[in-house]
């Protein structure tokens, strides 16, 4: 079967949408990165599959970020992607963490945020309460207030692969509960083993052999982290002069890591020159 890759597909007989992704080395390269508690790579798993199939939403090229903040253990969990479903993330915690902690033990009192930036228009950011028992109850109330468009979000993690389907109504002058919620119960059928073993295709016609679905072409998805040695040195031009100096006497270079892929950049006293002298 493809791996990391997300197909859209439509429903002939009922104005209602639908979503599969299935993750497996995108999903490594984002948890491997740092020594994360079992906990925390499934809920960067699952964060990630609902941010690239909420991506596939998105009607305008830019990014998006779907994030978890609280004052809990743990403090952040985000992932960062754009239109061209390039996925990046990161979490950052304290202490143990149980594996079956719930997002309230993780989190405290948490919220989840959800922000769009598009290259053209307006920045947009919806925000809703950690108060559902999961990540996909959260992000189906975000649809609730944010589009009024009734969505169910399946989401699936375990330690190599991750996977979700996402069901939403399209707007439309009809009523099509009915039609939503039939789908919704054929969707709920749907089994680990099955998702993250079987070719997109194959599943969603054992879940849907008696409907009517088209299905398009998949999408790749792609961990892709932004740094660069470049946007390291900016990141220099923006410390004091007087600390940085500090740091370049007492260890005789900067050295700064990316929290998303754990890249360490390294300045000596010659490349901080540089940097100074292109900024001027």
């Amino acid at each position: 079967m493809s791996i990391d890759t997300l197909h859209r597909y439509l429903f002939d007989n009922a104005d209602v949408r639908g979503e599969i992704v299935q993750l497996e080395q995108s999903y490594q390269q984002i948890i491997t990165s740092h020594n994360y508690p079992k906990v925390l790579r499934n809920l960067l798993g699952e964060l990630m599959v609902a941010s690239s199939l909420l991506t596939a939403t998105l009607k305008f090229k830019g990014d998006i970020a779907v994030q978890i903040q609280g004052d809990g253990p743990v403090s952040l969990a985000v992932i960062n992607g754009n239109d061209q479903q390039q996925l990046r993330g990161v979490a950052r915690w304290q202490g143990e963490l149980k594996d079956n902690a719930t997002l309230a033990e993780l989190f405290g009192k948490g919220h989840l945020v959800i922000t769009l930036t598009p290259e053209e228009g307006e920045r947009y950011q919806g925000v809703v309460a950690l108060d559902k028992p999961n990540l996909a109850g959260c992000i189906e109330a975000y649809f609730m207030q944010s589009e009024q468009l009734p969505t169910r979000l399946w989401l699936f993690t375990n330690d190599e692969k991750a996977a979700g389907i996402f069901l939403q109504v399209l707007p439309s002058d009809k009523d099509h509960l009915d039609d939503f919620d039939h789908l919704t119960q054929l969707t709920a059928t749907t089994k680990p083993d099955e998702i993250f073993t079987l070719p997109a295709e194959e599943l969603l016609h054992r879940l849907y052999h008696e409907e009517q679905v088209r299905l398009f072409e998949p999408v790749d998805v792609s961990f892709k982290c932004r740094c660069s040695r470049e946007r390291t040195s900016a990141a220099i031009l923006s410390l004091p002069k007087e600390e940085v100096a500090s740091i370049l006497e007492e260890q005789n270079a900067v050295e700064l890591d990316c929290e998303y892929c754990n890249t360490r950049y390294r300045f000596d006293s010659i490349d901080v020159a540089a940097i100074y002298a292109h900024s001027t």
